[in-house]
């Protein structure tokens, strides 16, 4: 039998996957035949998620510029490197411009013909436009991958689940919101990927709870505004009389950080320095393990303090009141927040240049406004500076912030099981909308068309409606008929709609309190309960415990995510051209 392997996913990590898998094959495979069979019901490359049939209305939230599936010399792996073109480059898109989705699905789409061809002549790679339903077989022999529609399993030496993002079933809240709005005659539309929800319930000027401020919200504010014929004229939105009115709130009460704006020039700061594989080592080596708040942030919090007092000092020195090598000494020696803080205090005269990340994750905290008109004017302030801030140089020790949390998700992903709480705060530092979606989300604050909750938002069902309200206008209520969770499904096991995670859950297969699939940081390989790695079977992915930043990153990050479908590329090819590849079926 042909050694074989099945990729379940064909978006962007499973492109990445078979990218690395040719690069190493020269060195790893001995020339004979290989099949791989790639399973995802939509198109190779772009996957579900940048496939063509959306609206040319979204975007990607970063610079065409900022957006590669190659690696570069600095993605710490032992396969080779096979550089590539950005999307700027292959796309001719402007540098500092956002392209459409539909434009990356290109891209993704051209990388993914390419790395096909550059396989070995004999390999051939097989694409199955259906659902994998389930995985079966014993460790130690081969594996039977069921297909929706197949009668028969694809038979595998190895399988790799390269799934993306999910859907999953409604939590206990969610479902008691969606019951009541059945009963009562309301619009409820659950976490799911905005492009797909069917947002026709959502009537021309009707009142729509939204929770969720992240990427999601945005998403929805395009389709539900220029979706629906509306315009700008300049910072002036002119409405088509379609729209709903848009109530939007979360945790934060705020939008996630606009995109910096500026390139980086100059010396980077040397990362990692305070939290990089040295620290890691320690905490794996620890017999009781490790508490993510009492033993990882508070090295996460001096390793960003040291990017962002790095550019300072050295871009900004008439800002600072020290010389760089009395204020790195003495921060290096500094223990714990408190003594940080009064060093800081001593050598940064101006607050505004003080990193203090409890105040940028939670910036509405304790902050009070005596009517919901002036929590509007007060949030359209607040996304102003934000959008100033983030596109003035002067401000840049923020980019250098952005470069530390690129380098503590690298080194957080060997210790997995982190958790759902920094994987948000990252998203919401250095994840945020390209700086034109807030200027237009001003310009629909002024039209009337989107009101702010504020912060803590909570939602409750009573007397025939859904109602909101918020920490930051005490007693202010707002009430609609139609409510929208704004957010992304969680990527849980136990509420995962794939029923090929349920059933491999069902197999052995272990989960985090979080409800991530346990996978072996290294080469991801799944864990059972037991933490023993399955030898057949990996995943790959924001499903899993080792989820990096992204499937594609920005050129000469280090690209996490290069670095794991590298090491699972070897490791496959190390297999199927090893001696115990055969087993029983």
């Amino acid at each position: 039998m042909r050694p074989t392997l099945v990729i379940v996913g064909a978006g962007p990590r499973g492109t990445g996957l078979i990218e690395r898998i040719a690069a190493n094959a020269p060195e790893l495979y001995d020339g004979s035949s290989l099949d791989i069979h790639l399973v995802d019901p939509y198109p190779p490359g772009g996957g579900r998620i940048w496939r063509q049939a959306q609206s040319p209305l979204l975007w990607m939230n970063s610079h065409a510029e900022d957006v590669t599936m190659f690696t570069d010399e600095t993605v710490a792996m032992a396969g080779p490197v096979r550089e590539g073109p950005t999307l700027h480059e292959w796309a001719g898109v402007q540098g500092r411009l956002f392209a459409d989705r539909r434009t990356q699905g290109d891209y993704l789409s051209w990388v993914h013909e390419q790395a096909v061809a550059a396989l070995p002549d004999t390999v051939t790679v097989h694409h199955h436009a259906r659902r994998a339903l389930r995985v079966e077989g014993a460790p130690e022999g081969r594996q039977r991958v069921w297909l929706d529609g197949r009668p028969r399993p694809l038979v595998a030496d190895l399988v790799v689940l390269t799934l993306g993002h999910l859907d999953a079933e409604l939590d206990e809240e969610q479902a008691a919101l969606a019951a009541y709005a059945d009963t009562h005659g309301l619009v409820h539309l659950p976490p799911d990927f905005t492009a797909d929800s069917d947002l026709s319930a959502l009537a021309a000027g009707e009142s729509v709870l939204v929770r969720g401020f992240g990427l999601a919200f945005v998403d929805l504010m395009v389709l539900l505004t220029e979706g629906r014929g509306g315009r700008y004229d300049g910072d002036t939105y002119l409405p088509s009389g379609q729209e709903p009115v848009l109530y939007v709130g979360s945790r934060r009460g705020v939008p996630y950080h606009s995109k910096i704006g500026y390139d980086w020039t100059g010396e980077r700061p040397p990362l990692p320095r305070f939290f990089g594989p040295e620290q890691v080592d320690a905490l794996l080596a620890r017999p009781a393990g490790f508490d993510f708040r009492e033993d990882i942030w508070p090295l996460v919090e001096k390793e960003l303090g040291f990017a962002h007092y790095h550019r300072l000092f050295h871009v900004h020195p008439g800002r600072t009141s020290v010389a760089w090598d009395v204020f790195e000494a003495k921060y290096a020696a500094a223990e714990g927040l408190a003594e940080r803080t009064a060093l800081v205090a001593s050598a940064v005269p101006d607050p505004a240049d003080r990193l203090d990340l409890t105040a940028l994750d939670r910036p509405l905290r304790g902050v009070r406004y005596d009517s919901f008109e002036d929590l509007q004017d007060g949030l359209r302030a607040y996304i102003e500076s934000d959008l100033t801030r983030r596109h003035d140089s002067d401000h840049s020790p923020d980019l250098a912030v952005f470069l530390g949390l690129l380098s503590v998700y690298n080194q957080l992903i060997r210790l997995g099981g982190i958790g759902s709480w920094w994987h948000g705060f990252f998203s919401y530092l250095a994840s945020g909308p390209p700086g034109p979606r807030l200027r237009q989300l001003l310009a629909l604050s002024r039209a009337g068309i989107v009101k702010f909750l504020g912060a803590d938002t909570v939602v409750t069902a009573e007397d025939g409606v859904f109602r909101a309200s918020s920490a930051s206008v005490p007693g202010a209520v707002v009430q609609a008929r139609a409510l929208v969770e704004a957010r992304l499904p969680e990527p849980t096991l136990g509420r995962a709609r794939d029923g090929l995670l349920r059933a491999l859950h069902a197999d052995g297969a272990d989960e985090t309190p979080d409800g991530l699939l346990r996978v072996d940081p290294v080469d991801g390989r799944v864990l059972d309960r037991d933490g023993r790695p399955h030898p057949r079977r990996f995943a790959l992915g924001p499903y899993t415990d080792a989820r990096a930043p992204g499937a594609f990153t920005r050129p000469r990050t280090g690209g996490p995510a290069f670095r794991q479908n590298d090491a699972t590329a070897r490791v496959v090819l190390e297999f199927l051209r090893g001696p115990d590849r055969d087993g029983t079926t």
